[in-house]
């Protein structure tokens, strides 16, 4: 059992150091095409309020979250403020899998929040456009271009 939590324990120390220089970088394509970063004033726990908000007021739903620092405490380890939050919605789940059923492994998209070193927090992801590129069809192509303005809504309403 030992083995195991200090595995587990690895795990998330990884992804708590790796994730650390991101945010020394600018915003931009990494680490994959479409790749947003945007650095805000907020502390994690605000961003997380306003990043919740701002998925509604935008006509979306937050259907999964995860985090890793709840998953960290759960072990007695303690990392800055992580969190992901899936969002989707079901008309462009229907709509993606009438293009696509293979995308369907990209659903729900994600919003990733961290918490940066001087307590402020950091809202990062992925264009939908550059997530649902790989798939060739123009139909998920037309979808994701929607996509991408609401998410880039939510985005703007969550960090200013």
């Amino acid at each position: 059992m030992p083995l195991i939590r200090n595995a587990i324990l690895g795990a998330f120390l990884l992804i708590a150091s790796a994730a650390t220089p991101l945010y020394a970088l600018e915003a931009g394509d990494f680490p994959a095409p479409g790749f947003r970063v945007i650095d805000t004033p907020h502390g994690f726990g605000a961003l997380v309020k306003k990043l919740n908000s701002a998925i509604k007021g935008n006509g979306m739903a937050a259907v999964t979250r995860a985090s890793a620092t709840k998953g960290a405490a759960s072990l007695g380890v303690t990392i800055p403020g992580n969190m992901v939050i899936g969002v989707y919605h079901p008309k462009f789940a229907v709509r993606m899998l009438e293009a696509s059923i293979p995308a369907g492994v990209e659903a729900p998209l994600i919003f990733y929040i961290t918490e940066n070193a001087d307590g402020t927090a950091s809202l990062s992801y992925r264009k939908p456009s550059a997530v649902f590129a790989p798939y060739g069809s123009d139909d998920l192509d037309t979808m994701a271009a929607e996509l991408d303005i609401i998410f880039a809504a939510i985005a703007t309403a969550a960090t200013k």
